[in-house]
């Protein structure tokens, strides 16, 4: 009989699932996580010995998932398949007893070299970001002028090799919330399920204004009138996206709302990014660190310690504070932090 090693946090809230980001570099510059005015030729990024090795992570992942509850994993960036050999890791987590579900957030542009071993390994799901259909506004958002065509081919590439696909488009008032309808119809025929994130302050780099988020309740309205909606359940406890199904159909979309409509009171999320820093909210203004201690040869029951007290003293609820909290405090780059 197992026994039940579920840590909870000062509001109950379960630690269910760690995001592991393993670099903090990308092949885009996208507007709204690493604009390419920020993040140029010159910017500092992660020495080798800065990040956290495979070995560490499959160490710490063995901890979090044996001693701590946690049953999903998501490997995130930056762009995780810029970190050489990340099918290895994904190998790693996949042999540790518990783990329940692998998943990766990614640009897509790297799948057609990398789905097929990445699937082989035990990756399980992707979710592939791709903001319009339009090449023009495309390749302004993502600040390299990367077609629309390449992150086609990486989804097919991810289907092909037998991975759940999810794509995720990050909406913004005036920049392509034109697109709502196009991309929701594209990918009801392609046959994945389209997740619509509202823009998000993360960060202080994206120059985020309250007025510039196009929340759920407009982009439910708006397919609506061309494809009626109706809300549908959760698929589990703590799920981000609120889901909808095309009515007469088993065809679904989702909804990632934080500003509009916060979810802090189901979130069972710890991030733990490439440097080590072990963070308890996306929009964390400062971490715990991590990398220090597993490295000062502190022994399993030990870390164990630290990171229930860490998941025990955790108040986080930020965006159902953001009214009454300055946006424009210090956080955590997306791209340190991973999704």
């Amino acid at each position: 009989m197992q026994t039940d090693t579920t840590v909870y946090d000062y509001f109950k809230r379960p630690l269910r699932d760690l995001r592991i980001s393993v670099t903090d570099k990308c092949n885009f510059r996208c507007t709204y996580c690493m604009p390419a005015e920020i993040f140029g030729p010159d910017y500092p990024f992660l020495k080798r010995e800065e990040l956290l090795s495979f070995e560490e992570l499959e160490r710490l992942t063995h901890i979090f998932v044996a001693s701590l509850g946690v049953k999903k994993i998501r490997i995130t960036g930056g762009e995780p398949l810029m970190r050489p050999n990340v099918a290895e890791l994904i190998r790693k987590i996949n042999g540790i007893d518990g783990v329940e579900d692998i998943a990766m957030t990614t640009n897509g542009s790297l799948l057609p070299k990398y789905a097929k071993e990445l699937k082989e390994a035990g990756l399980k799901r992707v979710s592939i970001s791709l903001d319009s259909l339009r090449d023009e506004i495309f390749g302004q958002i993502n600040g390299r002028g990367v077609s629309v065509q390449t992150v086609l081919d990486g989804i097919d590439a991810a289907s092909d090799a037998g991975l759940q696909v999810k794509i995720n488009m990050v909406v913004k008032k005036g920049m392509n919330d034109s697109d709502i309808l196009h991309m929701a119809r594209f990918f009801r025929e392609k046959g994945h399920i389209l997740r619509f994130i509202e823009f998000m302050d993360v960060g202080n780099t994206n120059k985020w204004k309250l007025d510039d988020v196009y929340p759920k309740s407009r982009i439910i309205e708006e397919i609506s009138k061309v494809m009626p909606l109706e809300p549908i359940s959760p698929n589990y406890s703590g799920e981000v996206a609120s889901r909808f199904r095309y009515i007469g159909s088993e065809d679904e979309i989702g909804v990632i709302s934080s500003v509009s409509d916060a979810f802090c009171s189901t979130c069972n999320r710890a991030r733990l990014s490439a440097s080590g820093m072990l963070y308890t909210c996306l929009f964390a203004s400062k971490g715990h660190d991590i990398r220090s201690p597993i490295r000062s040869g502190l022994n399993d029951d030990e870390l164990t310690g630290l990171l229930q007290d860490v998941w025990n003293g955790r108040k986080d609820r930020y965006s159902l504070e953001r009214s009454t909290t300055d946006a424009e405090r210090p956080k955590i780059e997306m791209s340190h932090i991973g999704g």
